[in-house]
């Protein structure tokens, strides 16, 4: 009986590592973003999460540094993307660059600059998340179907786009008519 165990447990060990190299392969290819995507949908997001950050930090909006920073993360996170490193070192670098660049701005306010970086990437994750899995419930789509559809990828993107972006200008609104 032992010996069936030890057999069994070589089957589960070989059974268990292909099924990860076939994942490892699969987020490798997923990690890459295509150009258009890259253009429809990475640097929207990127702009609406610097916009939410700014918010948050009290910095006045001024479009121009906006969409330079949100343009500069988007590629950023386009080249990391493209080197065999694990999916999510991405986000920790965009958040140090977002973070390193706020802290800049608001003169030193390091705690302020911490928290308004921290913020809006989380608020990005929960609402990527939560569209992701909405709409893969209520449109029957898998993870590799959206990988593999560039529209559907742009698509499934730009909703958390829009609600960044208006979260940013209620909270930018309603910080500024309380300030005044």
């Amino acid at each position: 009986m032992y010996s069936r165990v030890r057999v069994g447990d070589k089957g589960i060990l070989l059974g268990i590592s292909l099924i990860r190299l076939l994942l490892d392969e699969w987020v490798v290819r997923s990690m890459r973003i295509p150009l258009l995507a890259l253009l429809l949908q990475g640097i929207p997001e990127q702009t609406a999460v610097v916009t939410l950050a700014f918010v948050i930090a009290g910095i006045p909006l001024k479009r121009n540094k906006i969409l330079l920073l949100g343009i500069c993360l988007a590629f950023c996170a386009y080249v990391v993307r493209l080197l065999p490193i694990p999916f999510g070192i991405h986000t920790i670098l965009l958040l140090l660059i977002l973070f390193v660049y706020l802290s800049r701005i608001s003169k030193g306010d390091v705690g302020l600059a911490f928290i308004a970086s921290s913020a809006s990437m989380l608020v990005l994750v929960i609402f990527e998340f939560s569209f992701l899995s909405l709409f893969m419930f209520v449109f029957r789509f898998t993870i590799e179907t959206l990988c593999n559809d560039l529209f559907l990828r742009i698509v499934v993107g730009e909703p958390q786009v829009l609600l960044l972006f208006s979260l940013a200008f209620l909270l930018n609104k309603r910080y500024i008519t309380r300030t005044a």
